[in-house]
């Protein structure tokens, strides 16, 4: 599960990473539900498989949502139940899906017996990209705008995300995507889409990066420089 990362928003960074122009810079930022970040699919004029980027609503919102408060409910799907659940299926039946792109998630780890924030990153330093649901929505005064949800899949035996959440919870990662995967999953056949449903098997760094004292409220953003180098002791898998 995620409900906090650092979105790219340099736009130098998403046209050498993920192949799109954005046109303006924004400072990396903690997004949280009901923020606004950049997410990358189809564009829906008939150009063919462009890339675009646009920014939307971190949390899904379905057709029946009344407000944008839905989607504090909706900013993952699980992979398992996308296809059936009310608040995603009709995007995933459509093909909406995109490609979310991060800089570092956030988990909790439970390892000292309280919820400590840990920063998961590549440990490379490059930015990854995550497969999501996106969709538009019409706003109660008439806009129509843009949200999206990152896919989740098992992860009880990854050598990292078991750590994370508490001892008794299933243990979930985002699905990442390999970069030369990123046109076949925003492209492909809705019924070939699950053959992206995999953890991530390439090296990750983790560590701590605990909230300020007062967490921000849901929605908000707090600006921060890009994220930082892992520590010398960051556990790497």
């Amino acid at each position: 599960m995620c409900s906090n990362y650092v979105p790219v928003t340099g736009s130098g960074r998403l046209l050498e990473f993920f192949g799109v122009e954005r046109g303006r810079d924004g400072e990396p930022t903690d997004t949280w539900p009901l923020g606004l970040a950049p997410f990358i699919r189809l564009a829906q004029d008939g150009s063919g498989f462009e890339r675009v980027v646009d920014d939307g609503f971190f949390g899904l919102l379905p057709d029946f949502a009344t407000e944008i408060a839905f989607g504090r409910h909706t900013y993952n799907a699980r992979s398992e139940t996308v296809h059936r659940l009310p608040s995603f299926r009709d995007a995933w039946a459509r093909g909406w899906r995109c490609v979310i792109p991060c800089e570092a998630i956030y988990e909790p780890c439970w390892e000292t017996g309280q919820a400590v924030r840990w920063a998961i990153a590549q440990e490379d330093g490059k930015p990854f990209g995550v497969a999501g649901l996106w969709r538009p929505w019409r706003h109660p005064d008439g806009r129509e705008v843009l949200s999206f949800a990152m896919l989740t899949v098992n992860a009880d035996g990854h050598p990292l995300m078991q750590r994370f959440h508490r001892p008794e919870d299933e243990k979930r990662m985002v699905v990442i995507l390999d970069p030369e995967d990123y046109g076949n999953w925003l492209t492909c056949r809705v019924q070939d889409a699950p053959n992206y449903f995999r953890t991530w098997d390439k090296p990750l760094a983790a560590y701590p990066s605990p909230l300020p004292p007062r967490a921000p409220k849901a929605g908000s953003v707090r600006t921060l420089r890009p994220p930082p180098a892992p520590p010398p002791q960051a556990s790497l898998f």
